[in-house]
């Protein structure tokens, strides 16, 4: 449940739960109304300042002032236990963690995997991917079908297995794996015990790699590496362990509330149908409707800063609720409509500046196929249960549909 604030807005508590995945909480507005930055209490007893406008997000998000290096002391981390903040704070960074020339030198590399040119060769199997899946839903004689276990979750999962280029005799294994550690059914051992496996997995696989790199990501890197004089192993297990679990719960949470949000708006949804070339700019606006990823952005002031006439001091935390920014009235009109015309590619979905998502042209091509084949081939797809009946889960990260009932 949501704490009760008395007096000064400004005292509430980090994080707030969600009441539906359609709207943010109503705190947010009320923040953003009274100021575009507020100092806030988190759950673990520390502070922070909660960025909620638009402008001012984009701001620190650009502002090389402001760190993503999780070690140093007031980043504020919320959603976890003391010992787990002194596990992530005594392991060698992600590269989501890194800063300036560090960071730089280790986005570089891959950046050029995820260009929309490079994608596209990718599209065809990803294509059949999502064919596969279809296939299986419509040669089913049971229905409702969950399309959460259908389609949501496995197409991201087969998708980052082309991408890093998992032997396809591994797919089971590696899905299976994926599942148990993003299921709300997995206990905390399951789930920890599921990553532990999975990092073993993909060790593995780079040490298999390194003796026949193949053209796939980490075989162009390993190739790369080595003609430079500097294989990086644990480097590379680091970044593929990242691309898993950045880019796998969180397009599956993309698609399932995706198609919630079109089944629901049944008008929005007939002017993609009637002109799949609208599905891109749909795409945009379910991204900024939904904005799973609230709360991730944190920052820490390395200086004293000036934002939006709000001192900021060296050490202190910074939260940039994207969430709140994509539903700031200044930078979206109407920005509680869902409106696939509103070409809204500015967006905070995927972040701002240097550590905007390196995979986002990757999440978007893969809304655009599941979207564009699921409505082709199953025009008449409704969901089977009243949208106020079905099951969300939460955390302070991810916001989406634990099942998602769907008939034609």
């Amino acid at each position: 449940m949501t704490k009760s604030v008395a007096g000064d807005l400004a005292g509430l508590e980090l994080p707030v739960e969600r009441g539906c995945p359609f709207a943010p909480p109503a705190e947010y507005e009320r923040l953003r109304e009274r100021a575009p930055i507020s100092k806030v209490r988190l759950v673990n007893g520390g502070e922070a300042w909660w960025v909620s406008g638009y402008e001012a997000g984009r701001a620190i998000l650009a502002d090389r002032r402001f760190s993503s290096d999780r070690r140093k002391d007031g980043f504020p981390i919320f959603n976890v236990d003391a010992a787990t903040l002194q596990q992530i704070r005594s392991q060698p960074p992600l590269m989501i963690g890194m800063d300036g020339a560090e960071h730089s030198a280790a986005r570089r590399p891959v950046i050029g995997e995820f260009t929309v040119k490079r994608l596209a060769a990718l599209r065809p199997r990803i294509q059949g991917i999502v064919d596969r899946f279809v296939d299986d839903m419509l040669a089913t004689d049971r229905r409702p079908v969950d399309l959460v276990q259908a389609l949501s979750l496995p197409v991201p999962s087969l998708v980052i297995c082309e991408l890093l280029g998992v032997p396809y005799t591994d797919h089971d294994y590696f899905q299976s794996r994926t599942t148990v550690a993003v299921r709300r059914t997995s206990s905390p051992q399951d789930r920890q015990r599921a990553f532990a496996e999975l990092r073993a997995y993909i060790d593995d696989l780079i040490t298999r790699k390194e003796s026949e790199p193949g053209d796939d990501l980490f075989g162009r890197q390993i190739a790369r590496q080595r003609q430079e004089g500097a294989l990086d192993h644990e480097g590379l297990v680091s970044l593929a362990f990242l691309l898993l679990t950045a880019g796998h719960e969180t397009t599956a949470n993309m698609i399932s509330l995706g198609m919630i949000g079109l089944l629901t708006h049944p008008e929005q949804l007939a002017l993609i149908t009637a002109d799949p070339g609208k599905t891109p700019m749909a795409v945009e606006e379910l991204l900024r409707y939904f904005t799973i990823t609230d709360t991730v952005v944190s920052r820490v002031a390395t200086e004293d800063v000036e934002i939006g006439g709000v001192g900021i001091a060296a050490g202190e935390g910074v939260i940039v609720s994207s969430l709140s920014a994509d539903w700031d009235p200044a930078a979206f009109e109407n920005p509680g409509e869902l409106d696939v015309e509103r070409g809204a590619r500015h967006h905070l979905a995927f972040g701002f500046g240097p550590h905007q998502c390196l995979g986002q042209n990757l999440a978007r091509m893969e809304l655009q196929i599941v979207f564009d084949t699921l409505f082709r081939r199953i025009p008449t797809l409704r969901l089977a249960a009243p949208v106020e009946d079905l099951a969300f889960k939460e955390d302070a990260v991810i916001y989406g549909a634990y099942e998602l009932p769907v008939t034609w």
